[in-house]
């Protein structure tokens, strides 16, 4: 059975060096080569490969920012690619995963491959092992969602994290309101909460997230509690216990004019 892969660098020396060298082994098959965060994105959210070779650095998204978009469950396994000795080394220790640091050559891409084809009988284990390298290798600062894939009839819809205007728990799905749109996602609110940047998003009760530049007006409601009018008039009950920051962040947005 061929390994279904997908070559994601913005260089195209690396894209056609990476399906030169992939081009001599038999159990590989190039679904794809692409050359933005964009395109690895619907390219791996279409086509479900086995691996992706991916570049650490690239304009526009780089490569963690395709894996935090995709979700590390639904990655391939994923061999790293990086001109940057120090920026990604150390956090390869345990050889899990792999990195190829530019430019290599044919011996190092074939170590490479034989991990892949390893790693492929062990993917629960990969996955892991892509969390670990994700925080050895940015622990300097937290990446919080920039963009949310969903399907809708039929259809990839990219999604900006700014553009969701609230969400709303429904059991084990989340749903985006978005404009006049609605998306269901299969994760939890806590779980997507998580991703959240926290500075833009707050939780108004146990059900409902919203975006705070979304918020028009704060109104009072019964029993002393308080509603949340957002830009296109809907009303979005405050729970009691969510007030307070919600109310320091309207404060801090204020205080910042």
């Amino acid at each position: 059975m061929k390994i279904r892969t997908v070559i994601i660098d913005d260089e195209p020396w690396a894209r056609k060096r990476i399906a030169t060298l992939l081009g001599t082994e038999a159990d590989f098959e190039i679904l794809r080569a692409c050359s933005t965060g964009d395109e690895a994105i619907e390219a791996i959210s279409t086509l479900s490969p086995d691996v992706a070779f991916l570049d650490v650095q690239m304009s526009g998204l780089d490569g963690f920012d395709v894996i935090e978009a995709i979700g590390v469950d639904a990655m391939p396994i994923v061999v790293f690619a990086t001109a940057h000795q120090e920026y990604a080394l150390r956090a390869f220790d345990a050889q899990a995963l792999d990195y190829l640091l530019k430019p290599f050559d044919e011996d190092r891409f074939r170590r490479a491959l034989d991990r892949v084809r390893r790693e492929l009988e062990k993917p629960a284990q990969a996955r892991a092992d892509l969390q670990e390298v994700m925080r050895a290798v940015r622990p300097e600062r937290r990446r919080f969602l920039q963009r949310v894939v969903v399907t809708t009839a039929g259809r990839l819809v990219f999604l900006k994290a700014t553009e969701i205007d609230w969400l709303e728990a429904s059991g084990n799905y989340v749903t985006l309101h978005v404009g006049r749109e609605t998306y269901l996602l299969r994760e939890t609110l806590t779980a997507f909460d998580e991703k959240l940047d926290p500075e833009q998003f707050v939780r108004l009760h146990r059900s409902a997230i919203v975006n705070v530049e979304r918020i028009r007006q704060l109104l009072p409601w019964s029993r002393g509690e308080q509603m949340a009018v957002l830009h296109d008039g809907t009303q979005l009950t405050i729970g009691r216990a969510f007030r307070p920051r919600l109310l320091g962040m309207m404060s801090n947005a204020i205080a910042g004019q």
